[in-house]
Parts: structure tokens; sequence; C-alpha cells
């Protein structure tokens, strides 16, 4: 091959593109839900033990994986006996199922960021949902030379599909505790050190 030839060639092989691998910053990030609560009100809690790893590519977003791990007895909603309900077995069930996993299998870009779908696994059971993500922001450099992202994302659950179907009927009419629960995922990302990956 000529000279010339195997620069053109070069010239239409496509650039090869790497995704960067993150992880989450979990002192700048959270995990949270929310139900309706006496049919009138709505309860909010958090996890406080999770991990999240990102990976992720601007270029190629239907390429970006993620995996989230949440330690169910972690569960934080201000209230004690609630939040040891909520860990028991009519609930997470946290001394069978200590873990819950989302892991992403398909993504597609869409105008406000990126729809994700992926696989749900509490209490043994694993269920698709789709995650609404916002866009994922830009690179952000900190003062310590770390590489940074940040993003939400959202979905809506019935809790029920993962056997959490304990509830209390009312004198008038509904539920005690709503079957549908809202996930928000607010996370800050950052970029992995080479021994990380």
């Amino acid at each position: 091959m000529t000279r010339l030839a195997a620069f053109l060639a070069f010239l239409l092989v496509p650039a090869v593109s790497h995704a960067t691998e993150y992880k989450a910053d979990t002192s700048h990030s959270q995990v949270g839900f929310e139900v309706t609560h006496l049919m009138m009100s709505k309860v909010r809690g958090y996890f406080d033990a999770f991990s999240v790893d990102l990976s992720y590519n601007p270029k190629e977003p239907k390429k970006t994986m993620l995996r989230a791990e949440i330690e169910v007895s972690s569960i934080n909603t201000r209230h004690e006996k609630r939040d040891k309900d909520l860990a028991g077995e009519d609930f997470f069930d946290a001394a069978n199922h200590p873990i819950a996993v989302f892991q992403s299998t398909k993504v597609e870009p869409t105008k406000a960021g990126l729809k994700m779908t992926g696989d749900l696994t509490m209490r043994g059971i694993t269920k698709q949902v789709v995650l609404d993500v916002e866009s994922i922001t830009d690179v952000y450099s900190d003062p310590w030379g770390n590489q940074r992202r940040a993003a939400v994302a959202t979905t809506t659950i019935n809790r029920e599909e993962w056997g959490m179907v304990w509830n209390k009927a009312l004198e008038t009419g509904g539920v005690l505790v709503s079957k549908e629960v809202t996930i928000r995922i607010e996370i800050e990302m950052i970029e992995k050190k080479p021994e990380e990956q």
C-alpha cells in the first residue's frame, strides 16, 4: 500500500471513542422516594448507603451503562419505628434481601436527556422499569483535580409488583399507603481513577 493510500484509509476509519467510568460521590448524592400517606400527604425517605457506577460517553449516549446498588436496611424516613417496619419482611425484607439493584439494559436519547430502561431487583424479584434521566451535565473540574458530572433520574413504580403488598383500608375509603412510589436519584459522579476501573 502506498503512503497516500494508507493515509486515505486512515481518514476513512471512524475514530474510536471510549466511555468514561464514573462512581457516585455519595456525600453529594442521594437516592430518595416518596409515597402518599392517608390519601392526602407525602412521606419522603432516603437510603443512606448505596453505590452507583456509570459508563458514559456523550458522543454515544445509547451505550450508556448504569448500575446502582442500595443497602435497603439503610432506609431513613426520620422515624425509627417506621424505618424498622420498612426494612422488615412486609416491605424490603432486608434480612433475606439486603441489596436492591438497578442495572440498565437500554438507553435512548430524548429531548430532555435520556430514557433509561433497566432491571430493578428487590426482594429477589426483578422487574423492568424506565428512568427519565435529565441531561447529564458537562464535565466540571473540582479544586482537587477530579472530573465530575451530575444528573437526576426519576421513575414511578408499583411496590406490589415486588411483593410489598401490606396495606390497611381506611374507613373513609382508600388505603393507608399508596401502591405507587416515586423514586428520585440525584447523583454527583466523579471519574474513577485507573486503579478503580
